[in-house]
Formats: C-alpha cells, sequence, structure tokens
C-alpha cells in the first residue's frame, strides 16, 4: 500500500500541468497569423492600390493639363521635369512645384490625398 502524500504535495500536484495537454505552437500562432492577415487585406493592400493609381497619373502628366496642387494653386502644366513641374497659373505668372505636389484634374475629385 502506498503511502497518501502529505498535503502539501497534493496542492503543488494538483497546481502542475497535465502532460500531453499542453497547446501546440502551431495553434498559439493563428491568432497572431490572422491579425496580419486582416491588416494586410484592410490596410496595406488598398495603400499599394491607390499608390500605382497616384504613380500612373503622375507619370501621365502632359503639357496643357489643368491641374490643382495640395497648396490649392488652380493652373495648367506648362513645362515638365522630373521631380517638378512647371505650372501657369495665370498670365505670364508660372510656378515650379514638386510633381508629388499634384493632387489631380480641376473639376474632378483629388487622385492623390493631400496629405502626400
Amino acid at each position: 500500500m502506498i503511502p497518501n502524500p502529505p498535503m502539501d504535495a497534493r496542492v503543488v500536484l494538483a497546481m502542475a500541468t497535465p502532460p500531453n495537454q499542453g497547446a501546440s505552437p502551431w495553434v498559439q500562432l493563428i491568432p497572431f497569423v490572422l491579425v496580419l492577415g486582416i491588416f494586410y487585406f484592410v490596410i496595406l493592400l488598398p495603400m499599394k492600390r491607390r499608390q500605382k493609381k497616384v504613380d500612373a497619373f503622375l507619370s501621365g502628366l502632359k503639357i496643357g493639363d489643368r491641374i490643382v496642387t495640395s497648396g490649392g494653386l488652380y493652373g495648367s502644366v506648362a513645362k515638365l521635369g522630373d521631380d517638378s513641374v512647371q505650372v501657369q497659373i495665370a498670365a505670364n505668372v508660372r510656378v515650379e512645384v514638386a510633381r508629388t505636389a499634384i493632387v489631380g484634374y480641376q473639376g474632378q475629385p483629388p487622385i492623390a490625398d493631400a496629405a502626400n
């Protein structure tokens, strides 16, 4: 006959994790992977699509296009550079703005956000 262990030992044994009942590390990764997937499809994918649309708009600018800048200037494209654009805002008045400051065509909703 096995003698009963002392009361302190029973409490310690009762608090221990039973063998072979711990969760697998792969099962613990499932919530993390789900959060990353949701983050990708809700935030990153729409940002990539919007950026492609903005890049296509900026690369498709041509002389004579009537545009709006993020600062609120309305004018037409007079000269195109690699990183900048000359915009004619009045007769004989031209300003040079960064290409990224152009947010859309006049009379249409903005292609790029003003925050860019």
